[in-house]
């Protein structure tokens, strides 16, 4: 789990205070990026299933930026912006760090090419 890694005990911090918005309605979100797969990681550990960690993830960072019509879930006519992974994330949170293929704009992308790519340069700009 990435919070052993770079956070501590996601379980102390996160838990208390995620699942009491829940308690009450309101709807707990992830933003897109690389980070995304940190925070769904800290928010399984934090007590969510898997698969609410990934709709958190997902569909409720679409929601919260107003464009969960054209991101968020995987429809016809929503933007093609997705990921392969190795592995079953819904069962194992981990596995979501197994990235194979990246989809941007229709367009498919090795995910090992792209970390190379930028290797160096993250952050500096």
């Amino acid at each position: 789990m990435v919070s052993a890694r770079y956070y501590g005990s996601a379980q102390t911090t996160l838990s208390p205070l995620t699942r009491e918005y829940v308690n009450v309605d309101v709807p707990v979100v992830a933003l897109p990026g690389f980070g995304n797969q940190w925070e769904a990681e800290l928010l399984a550990e934090a007590g969510f299933t898997p698969l609410e960690a990934i709709q958190i993830a997902t569909t409720n960072g679409a929601m919260f930026l107003g464009e969960s019509g054209r991101i968020g879930t995987i429809a016809a006519g929503k933007a093609a912006d997705l990921v392969v992974l190795r592995g079953d994330p819904s069962k194992n949170i981990s596995d979501i760090e197994n990235v194979e293929l990246v989809f941007k704009d229709g367009g498919g992308y090795d995910s090992a090419k792209l970390i190379e790519s930028v290797r160096g340069e993250v952050g500096l700009h």
